[in-house]
C-alpha cells in the first residue's frame, strides 16, 4: 500500500506541504507533485465535481505519489471509505465539534480493531485486490496506519471540546477553519466570546497536550511563519484560484501594449 507523505511528516514533527483545488484539473496534480508538495486538499464541501472526476483526481494523486486529502461533502460512512478505496490518503472533515463526531469518523474510516470500516479490497488502495486477496496480506494494518483524519475546529463548541477531540485515537490533527470559526466567535456570547487568536492558541495547546498535530489556513507568508513558530505542521499554501491572479497579470500585460 502507498505510504502517506503527509503522515510521515506529521509523525516526524515536520511541516507538511499542502496546496488546494476543488476543480477537475489533472495538470494541477502533476505540477504540485513535481514542486515538492506532500498533499493536495481536494475540497468537495464547497466545490462541485461528479463522482468520476473525483475518482480520477484521487487516482492521479495516487499515481503521482502525492497524498489526496479529501474534504467531503457528507459524513455518510460508506461514502467516506469509498474515497479511501479510490486511493485517498486521508480527510479534512468540516465541523468536528464533539468527541462523538470524532469517534464516529474513526469508526467509519478505520478497520477493526480501531474502527468498523467496511471491507472490499477491490479498490485502488488495495491494488485492485492484488494486495488484499492473499493469505499473507497486511492490507488492513497498512490501511489503518497510512490513512489520516484531520478534524476541523470551526465552532465555539469545537474549541471547548478541543481537548476531548484531540484525545480520540485515530484523530491525527486539529485544524482551525478561521472563516467559519471567526464568524461564529464574532456573534458568540458568554464564555464562548473570545478572539480568533485566543481560540487558535487554545486549540494548538490542546493538540500539543495529546500528541496531535495542528494547523490552520493563512493569508500571507508572514502568517505562515508565525503559525509554524507556534508549532503548526500544516498551513496550506497555493491553490487553483491563484490562476485568477495570473490572468489578471496577463491582462495587464496586454493593457500595457494598448491591445
Amino acid at each position: 500500500m502507498r505510504r502517506s507523505k503527509v503522515l510521515a511528516k506529521l509523525r516526524s514533527g515536520k511541516f507538511a506541504r499542502i496546496c488546494a483545488t476543488g476543480h477537475y484539473l489533472p495538470f494541477f496534480v502533476r505540477h504540485a507533485a513535481a514542486n515538492g508538495y506532500d498533499g493536495i486538499w481536494l475540497d468537495l464541501e464547497h466545490r462541485t465535481m461528479d463522482e468520476r472526476e473525483v475518482q480520477a483526481i484521487i487516482a492521479a494523486c495516487h499515481y503521482n505519489d502525492i497524498d489526496c486529502m479529501v474534504r467531503p461533502k457528507t459524513l455518510q460512512r460508506s461514502e467516506l471509505y469509498h474515497y479511501l478505496e479510490d486511493g485517498a490518503a486521508g480527510f479534512m472533515v468540516p465541523f468536528v465539534s464533539t468527541p462523538q463526531i470524532a469517534r464516529d469518523l474513526v469508526a467509519a474510516l478505520k478497520f477493526p480493531p480501531m474502527g468498523n470500516r467496511g471491507v472490499d479490497g477491490a479498490g485502488l488502495d488495495g491494488d485492485y485486490g492484488l494486495a488484499v486477496w492473499r493469505p499473507d496480506t497486511t492490507y488492513f494494518e497498512d490501511a489503518n496506519r497510512e490513512t489520516f483524519i484531520v478534524a476541523q475546529i470551526e465552532t465555539p463548541e469545537a474549541v471547548r471540546n478541543a481537548d476531548a477531540i484531540a484525545q480520540v485515537p485515530g484523530i491525527d490533527m486539529l485544524f482551525v477553519g478561521p472563516a467559519d470559526l471567526g464568524r461564529r466567535l464574532a456573534v458568540a456570547e458568554g464564555p464562548d466570546r473570545m478572539s480568533l487568536d485566543e481560540a487558535v492558541r487554545h486549540v494548538a495547546a490542546a493538540a500539543r497536550r495529546h500528541g496531535k498535530a495542528w494547523g490552520r489556513t493563512a493569508g500571507s507568508l508572514a502568517e505562515i511563519k508565525t503559525y509554524v513558530e507556534m508549532g503548526a505542521q500544516m498551513v496550506p499554501w497555493g491553490g487553483d484560484f491563484a490562476l485568477a491572479a495570473a490572468l489578471k497579470q496577463w491582462g495587464q500585460d496586454l493593457d500595457s501594449l494598448g491591445i
